[in-house]
């Protein structure tokens, strides 16, 4: 018989972790650096400090094991959401047919914090560290609003003015998110807007262009350098964002262990610019690569409409659009990439952190990918099993977690299979009513079309020889 009281593992405000783990020090093969899109050369500190908070910079290439939380953070933290909880999908299990203990599914319910996704776990780590630097004002781009959303709650915190610029789409599509920012006094714009060169270059082409998040960080990076007292504000991709992430898999472990469970068999994470993924499996891929855990499954799952690492190349590219941002090494689709106007707007990213291609090409982590109506469809069996509607983003792990699980059962293995529930879909109902009608698309990315990307003349040539 289930133990119930296992159904629903809640942690004490006092466990909130007062470390974030640091994985650079343990990565198989060392980290390139972020390159001046100037001159290709690795990036000063000056440079870097001028587009984002300092000490993020200095977390950015810090070789400390881990960093301590600080206690002013830590308590806003517990104060608001976190621990979250750890649930048993049960009820999920249950519509899969799995029975007993055999086969378990776990998810971390990232969907209860102020704004229902992750995304505060940096939000307010970054608006602290701008606080202490003395910054008005954080500026940034958001692809379904998750992250913008996310900033604007951690910029109120802290009393700074925050601007983001939202991909168009996502703006038509989500008008609940924009609300939302706004009701934290945040400026919204839809990107490509008319403010900014970088916009203005597509807006005055066309009005109504889809916009993508390349493009959104052109215009976030130009407008947060018109001032030394505005800074860039960048909710996935980078270090720092990865390593303020962690307290995920943190109190997951612990939570796993106060359920008699050591260690999860199979971690799962949907991938857009990586940082909840990493958020969830950077602890238990440094426990891999420590040999604890040596036999530990890790995926990352993106859409077919945007596979940087299924099928994009690793190299050097700009982070963004307009080439404004910072030079980086990772697997992607080419930074002239528009992707398909698919309603899993936080994953339609040309890129990937860097931190999630060095694992990957280590084979620390594993790669898969789905379609939008397989994930959406996943993600409506979610809803009627455990009570909640997931974002479109969250249904590629659902959807991956459930190929898993079924997997197990034909095998007759026993796993424990564990995934992030990165947020929730209150403002993504769009996508199910489109599901719903029979409205909703598949988009599968061909192969031409990544590589005429990929061969674009503008792809940054980077001498590695010179660093």
């Amino acid at each position: 018989m289930t133990d119930l009281s296992k159904a629903r593992i809640l942690l004490d405000p006092n466990e909130v972790p007062k470390e974030w783990v640091n994985i650079l020090p343990d990565l198989p093969t060392p980290m390139t650096p972020l390159i001046n899109p100037m001159n290709g050369k690795p990036a000063p500190f000056e440079m870097a400090a001028a587009i984002f908070p300092k000490e993020c910079v200095i977390q950015e290439v810090s070789q400390e094991p881990t960093i301590p939380i600080p206690k002013e953070l830590r308590e806003i933290y517990a104060k608001t959401y976190r621990p979250t909880p750890l649930h048993r999908a049960l009820s999920l299990e249950r519509e899969l047919g799995l029975k007993g203990d055999k086969i378990k599914i776990f998810y971390k319910n990232e969907s209860i914090s102020p704004t229902g996704s992750h995304k505060p776990n940096t939000a307010i780590a970054q608006a602290y560290f701008a606080k202490m630097d003395g910054i008005n004002e954080l500026v940034t781009e958001t692809g379904a609003g998750q992250w913008g959303s996310g900033l604007s709650y951690g910029c109120s915190v802290f009393g700074i003015k925050c601007t983001v610029y939202m991909v168009r789409i996502s703006f038509q599509q989500k008008p609940g998110r924009k609300i939302l920012m706004r009701s934290f006094n945040a400026d919204v714009h839809a990107s490509p807007s008319r403010f900014t060169e970088a916009g203005k270059s597509y807006y005055d082409k066309d009005p109504e262009h889809p916009g993508s998040l390349g493009i959104a960080i052109s215009e976030a990076v130009e407008h947060s350098l018109r001032s030394d007292q505005i800074r860039y504000s960048l909710g996935s991709v980078v270090n720092f964002v990865c390593l303020h992430q962690t307290v995920i898999g943190q109190e997951s472990q612990i939570q796993l262990k106060k359920a008699g469970i050591e260690a999860p068999d199979i971690v799962i994470g949907c991938m857009g610019g990586g940082s909840n993924f990493s958020g969830l499996m950077i602890p238990y891929a440094r426990d891999k690569i420590r040999g604890i855990t040596p036999d530990i499954k890790i995926i990352g799952v993106e859409p077919t409409a945007c596979p940087s690492v299924c099928k994009g190349k690793y190299t050097w590219d700009y982070g963004d659009t307009a080439k404004k941002a910072p030079i980086v090494k990772m697997h992607t689709l080419g930074h002239n990439f528009i992707p398909s106007p698919i309603h899993a707007g936080g994953l339609r990213y040309h890129g990937i952190a860097p931190i999630v291609s060095n694992l990957y090409n280590n084979k620390i982590i594993e790669a898969s990918m789905h379609h939008q109506l397989d994930v959406i469809k996943a993600g409506f069996l979610f809803a009627k099993a455990e009570g909640v509607l997931p974002a479109p983003e969250t249904d590629h792990a659902i959807k991956e977690a459930i190929d898993q699980a079924l997997l197990a059962k034909e095998n007759d293995e026993e796993k424990v299979i564990l995934f992030n529930f990165s947020g929730h879909g209150f403002f993504d109902l769009l996508a199910y009513k489109e599901y719903m009608t029979g409205n909703l698309e598949n988009y599968e990315l061909p192969d031409e079309k990544i590589q005429e990307s990929l061969n674009d003349p503008d792809m940054p040539q980077i001498d590695e020889s010179s660093f």
